[in-house]
């Protein structure tokens, strides 16, 4: 394992959650959460766990992104708080 790899990645996975925390768009928000899943996977793969870094990009950014995105078809985009 490359510890600066690691170290990298983990860091732009708590700028992404930062990210999807603060946005006001919703549709914006989806995308990031997905971002993080896709992210994770690529340390998880880093890391050797091949078979769980393969169903966290399926599940957790393609899956779960798009029942996201599907979900807000029928709602408002932005938050009004």
């Amino acid at each position: 394992m490359i510890w600066q790899l690691d170290f990298g990645l983990v860091i732009l996975m708590i700028l992404i959650a930062i990210a999807a925390l603060q946005v006001r768009d919703l549709l914006a928000a989806a995308m990031l959460l997905s971002a993080y899943s896709f992210t994770l996977a690529l340390l998880l793969a880093e890391m050797g766990a091949i078979d769980v870094s393969f169903t966290e990009a399926s599940l957790g950014s393609a899956v779960t992104g798009t029942l996201f995105i599907a979900a807000l078809t029928g709602m408002k985009r932005r938050s009004e708080d």
